[in-house]
């Protein structure tokens, strides 16, 4: 969960270039227009494996890939880490939550990446991010390499919509989650941008069986990693287990201490198992 708010809007479809040197990697940070709006990204590596990276709710490449910003493979893999259009710098417009939200988002990120001139590419999805990205695979298969997705699910059952009611008041989350949103959003729109997710999430579960994206996952026919932290309090391991049982071929790695930001707090460990897996 994470990021900035950031009114900055650039006229032109040409991305303005800034560079961010972090000890020795350089990381650039620009805009871009795509369906409409400015969507933010950063971009790192040389490699021939182009990457993109999708986060959660409410965050941003910069807030939740840091360690995969600075750590992947710079001369195997170019590394993309994007802000979905209402998240981070990609405001305005202001984020909704629309029933199509997550085929927007998948429409979004692909299409971010062929304008940034990546025929094909590997997709990383991070819990919303892991959704948006098993819908991309599935409906854009000639476009993508390979496929992880970690705190992802496919439907919302009843227990999901009272784990994410518990999330719902933002004065309630931990001052070391809070603080930094409220410092990059401002309180009104972290606060009200959190209370409109768990309405527009909750809404899958009026669906014949929670349904999100399940019907899409037989259509995944690249090589696909799920991982799923044992520990993941926002998030039960039988969505993992669902979405690996419906993606023929893939691959489920069950972290023992893992909670939802596993590729946060294991870094390492995250990182050399999705680069074995990529490679």
């Amino acid at each position: 969960c994470s990021t900035l708010g950031g009114g900055w809007r650039e006229q032109t479809p040409q991305p303005s270039l800034r560079a961010l040197k972090r000890g020795h990697t350089s990381i650039t940070s620009a805009k871009i227009q795509v369906n409409g709006v400015h969507l933010h990204y950063q971009q790192t590596g040389e490699g021939s494996h182009a990457v993109l990276l999708l986060p959660g709710m409410l965050g941003s490449g910069q807030t939740d890939f840091g360690p995969q910003l600075k750590s992947m493979n710079k001369q195997l893999f170019t590394v993309v880490a994007w802000d979905p259009r209402g998240y981070g710098k990609s405001i305005p417009p202001s984020r909704d939550f629309p029933p199509d939200f997550f085929e927007r988002d998948a429409k979004d990120a692909v299409d971010l990446m062929q304008a940034l001139k990546f025929k094909k590419f590997s997709l990383l999805g991070w819990s919303d991010g892991g959704i948006t990205a098993l819908i991309a695979a599935a409906k854009y298969p000639n476009l993508i390499h390979k496929l992880v997705v970690w705190g992802a699910n496919a439907s919302v059952t009843q227990e999901d919509v009272r784990i994410y009611n518990g999330i719902r008041d933002v004065s309630k989350w931990s001052e070391k989650v809070r603080k930094p949103l409220e410092e990059l959003y401002g309180h009104k729109y972290f606060a009200e941008t959190c209370e409109a997710w768990v309405d527009g999430i909750s809404r899958f579960a009026e669906n014949s069986d929670g349904n999100i994206c399940q019907q899409l996952l037989p259509d995944i026919k690249c090589p696909t990693f799920i991982i799923h932290g044992e520990k993941d309090p926002l998030v039960p391991q039988a969505h993992a287990e669902y979405i690996h049982k419906h993606i023929k071929g893939s691959r489920l790695l069950l972290m023992p201490e893992g909670k939802h930001n596993l590729h946060l707090r294991f870094a390492k460990d995250f990182n050399r198992e999705v680069e074995n897996f990529l490679r």
